[in-house]
């Protein structure tokens, strides 16, 4: 189904008869009817009752044209959009990370690069942590990863991001929040969550706690429903630091351990644009500002 199909049944909707859409849409009757019914065999029902009167829609077709008004309005939008941002742009890049990473760095990174390379766009792909398929396809042209997840992988050039140390996440309001580093007999006598998905250094550190201290603990889905548990009171988790949102809504106390957690950006290795490689390095010099993710 093309543009002009969708605009030939919204009219014939709109005026209820063929001949006068025909009429509105300056083509033939017969060339109209003919289109519909290519429309309705397409999509396997009938979107007009026809009749000596005229035509009306089925219930099935209100329902289909209320959608396809729908979606021409979002094609209006989405032509809009590509009209202003092609007279701004001629260049864009695509960087895929994770949520918690791109709300604190990436805005600055982009306001910086886009003043210095005038003509070319940066467009967050937000992604899942561990999963770079999509990079892999190409649909990124950057890629925000930890070590452990790319490096058998071919075909890509891997950039040193940071070393993510391990961090203790409590409630504001504990007693641990007020240290300036945590030991592991701070946790003594506390519930350890332990999230799905943990990289394996962080594993390392979490089994060698609930061994040593023999404290009790329980598995988290995923680093938002550990966050709630810490929230309701059921605990406190062990997190590397760059999962931290910077909304200052709970406490992030380093962690003595000697685990850290290499995080790196991903470039395809056939990448050949400067400009490319420019962000990567504006990335790798503001991570390396933040001296709360460094050892």
């Amino acid at each position: 189904m093309n543009t002009k199909q969708i605009d030939y049944v919204l009219e014939i909707a709109k005026t209820k008869n063929f001949n006068r859409a025909a009429e509105n849409l300056f083509t033939s009757q017969p060339a109209l009817t003919y289109q519909i019914k290519l429309v309705e065999d397409e999509v396997g029902f009938l979107i007009f009752e026809r009749s000596a009167k005229g035509a009306v829609l089925t219930p099935a077709g209100e329902q289909f044209c209320t959608t396809l008004r729908n979606i021409k309005l979002e094609l209006k939008r989405a032509i809009e959009q590509g009209q202003n941002f092609s007279s701004r742009y001629h260049t864009n890049i695509s960087i895929g990370l994770p949520m918690r990473s791109a709300l604190y760095f990436l805005p600055k990174a982009i306001t910086v690069f886009e003043a210095e390379h005038e003509g070319i766009s940066v467009t967050p792909h937000f992604l899942p942590l561990s999963d770079p398929s999509s990079f892999l396809k190409g649909e990124e042209d950057i890629l925000f990863s930890m070590e452990v997840d790319v490096k058998r992988i071919h075909d890509i050039k891997i950039h040193k991001l940071f070393e993510s140390r391990i961090y203790l996440i409590t409630e504001k309001s504990d007693c641990l929040a007020q240290k300036k580093i945590i030991k592991m007999n701070d946790l003594k006598n506390r519930t350890l969550m332990v999230g799905g998905g943990s990289p394996p250094e962080l594993r390392t550190v979490q089994q060698r706690v609930i061994e040593t201290l023999n404290i009790p603990y329980f598995n988290s889905n995923d680093h938002e429903t550990t966050l709630t548990n810490v929230a309701t009171h059921k605990g406190v988790c062990l997190a590397p630091g760059f999962l931290n949102d910077h909304y200052d809504e709970f406490a992030w106390i380093p962690f003595d351990c000697p685990e850290t957690v290499n995080c790196i950006l991903c470039t395809h290795a056939n990448e050949q644009r400067k400009s490319v490689y420019d962000f990567v390095r504006l990335l790798q010099k503001i991570y390396k500002e933040r001296s709360d993710f460094l050892l």
